[in-house]
């Protein structure tokens, strides 16, 4: 398939132009026209970059791209070694952001609550980015954590009493403890992001709703992957997951 091909379909399959992002979604670095295989990462770091490179891609394919809002726009140190490695083996570099975070079959929040079993219920939030959903039956705090570690190969933080019963949760991926507040008023029992702020601790005890923070990476590694499989079967091209591990 062609660039231009793969780069109209993905802008229209995640109808990027309704976002409002901290960057821009869609192609970021121009590489070769004819694209034959797709390599898949959470982050276009350099390991990433190398990875791909030896896998002979045509185009990575991530979440978390460059040119975020506020930061330094010239081309120096970390930028200019990853800019440059993917010119100098004429890789595309695709980026989705808030639009893989949202959508409705191939997102981040509608993967990581299928792999957790949670049925989701309603959306809210800016953009309609946070999921609420529940359980299938109730189980206790602890073992929704122990859930959570056994499917995403990483212990949660887990703030909250073990033995509490939980079946209406909310989940948003990444680092969305800023919709926690919100989350207590719609009466989650437990709320399930990547990330905690030392706030939100104190918000979780006193209001009695458990938080979870999984791990911005961990949380995040679904949505890209379903995405480039998706690529795959629809164009017939090389398609590879590369996760480059993040403690974060």
């Amino acid at each position: 398939m062609y660039r231009n091909e793969l780069e109209n379909y993905l802008n229209q399959l995640l109808d990027i132009s309704r976002f409002r992002d901290y960057c821009p979604n869609g192609l970021q670095v121009e590489g070769r026209n004819e694209i034959h295989t797709v390599i898949s990462g959470v982050t276009a770091s350099l390991d990433l970059l190398h990875a791909a490179a030896a896998a002979k891609a045509d185009a990575v394919l991530v979440h978390h791209g460059y040119f975020w809002r506020g930061e330094n726009e010239r081309i120096t140190g970390i930028k200019r070694h990853r800019i440059a490695l993917l010119i100098a083996h004429d890789m595309n570099l695709f980026a989705y952001h808030l639009p893989l975070d949202t959508h409705q079959e191939l997102g981040n929040n509608t993967q990581l609550g299928r792999k957790l079993g949670f049925i989701e219920t309603n959306r809210f939030g800016e953009q309609n980015i946070v999921v609420q959903g529940k359980l299938m039956r109730p189980i206790t705090l602890g073992d929704l954590g122990a859930k959570i570690s056994k499917k995403l190969s990483r212990d949660p933080l887990i703030i909250g009493e073990t033995d509490k019963p939980i079946r209406h949760v909310a989940w948003c991926t990444g680092a969305a403890q800023s919709y926690f507040d919100e989350a207590i008023h719609r009466g989650v029992d437990a709320f399930i992001t990547g990330e905690i702020s030392e706030q939100t601790v104190h918000a979780a005890r006193e209001s009695g709703a458990a938080f979870i923070a999984a791990g911005h990476h961990a949380t995040e590694r679904y949505g890209v992957q379903a995405l480039g499989e998706h690529i795959a079967q629809k164009f017939g091209v090389n398609h590879q997951f590369i996760d480059i591990d993040n403690p974060v």
